[in-house]
């Protein structure tokens, strides 16, 4: 069993407690205007490049079986440019080849209170290798986390559910409208299995993306906390301001960025006081 997989990052303290390795899974069924992982979104390897690391010496087009007409991702190009201008994102992994990397930072997750967390893209579109993981690292001893928008049959849930430590559980828009607008999917079915995991009494932290212009307004925040207070009420609430760190990769796979302005320091205090 495989899935693709477009990053592994270790010593990670920003997807549940502890360190942490993250595990990004390729592959999603939103497009959220936002993303910041762009290249997360297609299933399929694919290959990016970064124009502003390039100084056209040719190496790539000179060792590339097509010369550059077309793309195998045969990765030859990648080995020979001297300034790191193309790589090929996504890369197949059995169970093992992942569970050989986590294994690596066992030590750090027992000391920290970390463990794995399974993000992307979405992660639980590729369920069977989903819940083959999480059982390996149960097996181990070690503390996992799904990081999921939630726009997936519950049964995905069900089955994962007693491996899962901890889920992070995005929340994008009230708004069913807004929430397909920006994202390219209602929210219904998102918002009914939130309800669903929470009576689960799983461990829940609700994460919700701060974006100007978006869902930065009092109003919509106040309509999501109520329905939250409206469930059993998660373990914790985060709100995470937009950030620009991505917005390099869009190039790199030949799509258009949209652009966001960053909430201030004052705005997202104020967003923040709504939850306490």
């Amino acid at each position: 069993m495989k899935a693709t997989i477009f990053d592994i990052e270790r010593n990670s303290y920003v997807d549940g407690p502890g360190i942490r390795t993250t595990v990004f899974f390729k592959g999603c069924n939103l497009r959220c205007a936002w993303c910041h992982n762009p290249e997360s979104q297609s299933a399929l390897p694919q290959m990016m490049f970064y124009k502003n690391k390039c100084t056209g010496c040719g190496k790539c087009k000179e060792k590339c079986p097509n010369h550059l007409e077309s793309c195998e991702l045969c990765g030859k190009c990648t080995i020979y440019c001297p300034h790191d201008a193309r790589e090929i994102c996504g890369k197949e992994y059995t169970v093992d080849e992942v569970m050989r990397e986590i294994l690596k930072d066992k030590v750090f997750y027992e000391n920290s209170g970390g463990g794995v967390t399974f993000s992307g893209g979405e992660c639980m579109l590729q369920i069977d290798f989903l819940e083959e993981i999480l059982k390996a690292c149960k097996q181990n001893g070690i503390h996992t986390a799904v990081d999921t928008a939630g726009n997936v049959p519950f049964e995905c849930f069900e089955r994962i559910l007693p491996f899962t430590d901890l889920f992070l559980y995005d929340v994008k828009c009230f708004d069913s409208e807004k929430h397909k607008r920006y994202t390219g999917a209602a929210n219904e079915l998102i918002l009914s299995n939130l309800e669903k995991l929470l009576k689960t009494g799983r461990s829940v932290w609700v994460r919700i993306p701060i974006i100007p212009s978006v869902n930065d307004d009092e109003k919509e925040l106040q309509h999501i906390r109520a329905f939250l207070r409206s469930c059993k009420y998660p373990e914790k609430v985060e709100l995470l301001p937009y950030h620009a760190m991505g917005e390099h990769k869009y190039a790199a796979i030949g799509k258009e960025v949209k652009m966001f302005s960053v909430p201030s320091e004052e705005k997202m205090s104020k967003l923040k006081k709504i939850f306490l």
